[in-house]
């Protein structure tokens, strides 16, 4: 015979689980310093700029000229 299992109480503990991975999450996005946000922010609009300034066409000009 299988293990009999309460089902309230499993229940509970998935819960208990997805808000501890979901806090994790969190922890990781938002519990980084000021600098660290600067600095990841930096680097991505460098690399924006970099993308940009290497296209072939200009975004804003339909004729290409």
């Amino acid at each position: 015979m299988g293990e009999v299992v309460n089902l309230r109480q499993a229940r509970k503990q998935k819960a208990r689980s997805e808000k501890e991975r979901l806090a994790d999450e969190n922890r990781a996005l938002h519990g980084r310093t000021k600098a660290d946000r600067e600095r990841d922010r930096l680097t991505s609009d460098r690399a924006e700029r970099f993308l940009d300034g290497h296209r072939r066409e200009k975004s804003g000009d339909p004729d290409g000229r």
